[in-house]
């Protein structure tokens, strides 16, 4: 940060502010979640916003737990409910900014929920695939975490 721009508010500065702080040097927080189904194929989604394929997250809100963020983001973005979270790494996500951080939690047991999902302007698809045969543009980082968790792979600390 520029320090003759920081010299000239530093007047309307409080030492210590919980909003400057995050103003100065705000970091993030999000989430995503591991799901497969009973015959062991993983629970991805596409963007309407961004190319490839993803396990489903988000953003962790303000006041949330990391386990309630995965569990609405599994609804919102899936349309899925699931058991209680379990969680697996926390990462760096150095892809969205150098301050962002993701939670990666599995569900064990998920189900549809009852109207179901329907594609909408964030989520344009989600499909089960087999961990061997993933589809063309999966991320990545979806990839890493994958053989992360299934293939013994050293965990990586950057997502």
């Amino acid at each position: 940060m520029n320090e003759r721009w920081l010299q000239r508010f530093k007047p309307f500065i409080r030492r210590g502010s919980a909003f400057i702080a995050l103003l100065l040097r705000p970091m993030t927080l999000g989430v995503r979640v591991l799901v497969l189904d009973d015959t062991n194929r993983v629970l991805l989604v596409r963007h309407g916003y961004l190319p490839g394929w993803y396990l489903p997250g988000g953003g962790v809100d303000s006041g949330e737990t990391l386990g309630t963020a995965a569990l609405r983001e599994l609804r919102e973005e899936a349309g899925m409910i699931g058991d209680t979270p379990r969680l697996l790494g926390v990462y760096k996500n150095t892809h969205a900014s150098p301050r962002d951080h993701v939670a990666l939690f599995r569900v064990d047991r998920a189900r549809p929920m009852a109207e179901g999902w329907k594609p909408g302007l964030e989520i344009r698809e989600i499909g089960f695939f087999a961990l061997d045969a993933l589809p063309e543009g999966t991320t990545t980082s979806t990839r890493n975490r994958i053989a992360e968790v299934f293939e013994g792979a050293a965990q990586s600390e950057i997502w």
